[in-house]
This record gives C-alpha cells, structure tokens and sequence, in this order.
C-alpha cells in the first residue's frame, strides 16, 4: 500500500478537493482507496455522506490513530491511502508527512499562498519524504501561474508539471457528493485530475500502485 498525504499550512488551497478528486481518479483506476480526513471540520467525511456510492471510504481519525488507521486500511485490501490534512497544525501534518510516501503541495498562485508555502516545504525535509508542489484553482487566463512556479522553484520545491485551473465543476461535484470525474467526466477539470493521479504514481518513491492494485 502506498500513502499520498496533501499538506499546507495555510487553508484555503484545496487541499480536501484535491484529496476527493484523486480519490476518485484511483478507484476509475480500479485501486482501492482510502481516505483519511484527519482536519476536525471532517469536510472529506461529510462528502462521503452525501454520496450514492461507498467507495472511496472516506475515516475521519486524529493524528495519534494514524498508524492504525493505515494498518487497518492495508489489511482491508486498500492499495493506496490519501490523508486529507489541516491548516495551522503542525504536529499533524508532520505525522502525515512521516506516514506518506509522496507529499503533494497544492498552492494557489497568490501572493499569501506563495509566502506560506515555505513552512510546508520545511515540514516534507523535516520528515524527509518526496514532495510535489500543485498549482491548484489557477485563472484559466493570464501568467499568475506561470510566475507562481518560478516563486516555488526558488524554495528547492519541485513542482508539477501541470496547473488545475480554477473552474466551476470542482465546486458544483461536491455540492451534489461527486467528483469532476463523475459529474463532467468529459471536461478539462476531469482530465487535469487524470493526468495528475498518472504524476502522483509516477513520483511514488515505492513499487508502483498500479502493479499492487493487480497483485503483481
């Protein structure tokens, strides 16, 4: 069982959209997932409650029941664990960063995203595991983004090598318990999650999830 965990500091990043979305992009992939919502407002959690469907299992846990929870998770069959972490908690998502094997760091071409995104990259050195910077709710139009990579870079971060644009489907999906992969599977929102699961994957510092998924 492999474990991406979506850290940042600051809130506001996306960090609970994007856990859902490549959730979602894993089971399309038929790889068991599950998500662990360790942020107290439990928002993975409450979307879980409003689906039709019962995968991805979405448990909602404090740090302390970390360990556990993955055992638990990996006896149950589930082949890749996403944790779903808090703004402002540094000793969770130090945890989260110790139990992963790929960090993921959505950020948000702003200012105030781009200066805070320093203290979630020393987390990741601090917990010596890989890290990935996602460029997340981008304008579709302009050079924000474009800049904002420049800014990560500069940090020693590595970034992905492609941007999630800021569109509507990400907001109205989980209104209605979806994803943009189920409500506009079609769209440039659902591909950019596709592509990115596939990145994630190949950054797995581990033996690939698609080889564990089919029992190689």
């Amino acid at each position: 069982m492999q474990t991406f965990s979506i850290i940042s500091q600051k809130g506001g990043t996306g960090k609970t959209t994007l856990a859902l979305n490549l959730a979602v992009a894993a089971e399309a992939s038929g790889i068991a997932c599950v998500i662990i919502d360790l942020d107290p407002q439990a928002s993975a959690k409450e979307w879980s409650r409003s689906r039709e469907r019962d995968a991805p299992v979405v448990i909602s846990a404090h740090a302390s029941q970390l360990d556990e929870v993955l055992a638990t998770a990996k006896d149950n069959g589930a082949a890749l664990c996403i944790i779903d972490t808090a703004p402002h908690s540094e000793r969770d998502a130090l945890a989260a960063a110790r139990a992963a094997d790929l960090i993921l760091i959505p950020c948000r071409p702003t200012v105030l995203d781009l200066r805070a995104i320093k203290s979630t990259k020393d987390l990741a050195d601090l917990a010596r595991v890989p890290a990935l910077a996602v460029i997340n709710a981008a304008p579709p139009r302009g050079h924000l983004a474009d800049e904002a990579v420049e800014v990560i870079k500069n940090y020693g971060l590595e970034v992905a090598p492609l941007v999630l644009t800021q569109r509507a489907a990400f907001v109205h999906s989980l209104t209605v318990g979806k994803t943009v992969l189920e409500y506009e599977p079609g769209s440039k929102a659902a591909e950019e999650v596709r592509e990115l699961f596939m990145l994630a994957c190949k950054h797995s510092n581990m033996q690939s999830i698609e080889s564990e998924a089919s029992g190689a």
